[in-house]
């Protein structure tokens, strides 16, 4: 038997985003709240770690970037929770016909040590996404003390995403 469907097709994206820090602002990374003294300037929670992840989506699917989508001179945009952000690039996605492969990211801070919260990450992402918890990724690297980075005066994280053409089952 010949299976004439169509192979899935997959395509890559890769994001990056990167925020100073700022005193007595809250710390969000991956979605998920974090004490911390320093939090991350932006329009709006300025959550490098979600930043990334709409970009390396919104890259793969050939559908622009964060800013394009949710300009910070919108004033609807200001201090919103970068998850409402993620859940609408996921439905985007989803009307286009794409489903979400897995996510991998790399968030890159001095401090706070992020070890312990890595697990409430991937859950906050994966939940958002409809993707299983073990489809995301979240790694934690300083910069030795180098740079911006490495100084606690800033952090940033990449992403990469895959996605891959739903079938269209044809009667």
């Amino acid at each position: 038997m010949i299976d004439d469907r169509p192979k899935p097709d997959y395509r890559v994206g890769i994001g990056t985003d990167i925020h100073e820090t700022e005193s007595g602002r809250p710390l969000m990374l991956c979605g998920i709240y974090i004490p911390y003294p320093m939090g991350l300037k932006g329009h709006s929670d300025g959550d490098v770690g979600i930043h990334a992840i709409i970009d390396a989506l919104l890259g793969a699917s050939g559908n622009g970037d964060i800013g394009a989508l949710f300009p910070d001179t919108d004033p609807q945009y200001k201090d919103a929770d970068s998850k409402e952000f993620l859940a609408v690039v996921r439905d985007m996605l989803d009307d286009k016909g794409w489903d979400i492969v897995n996510v991998d990211v790399t968030i890159q801070a001095q401090a706070p040590n992020l070890a312990s919260v890595k697990g409430q990450m991937k859950r906050c992402v994966s939940g958002i996404l409809g993707i299983n918890f073990c489809d995301v990724n979240i790694k934690a690297k300083t910069n030795e003390g180098l740079g911006d980075i490495g100084e606690g005066d800033a952090m940033a994280a990449t992403a990469i995403a895959l996605i891959k053409k739903k079938y269209k089952r044809s009667l």
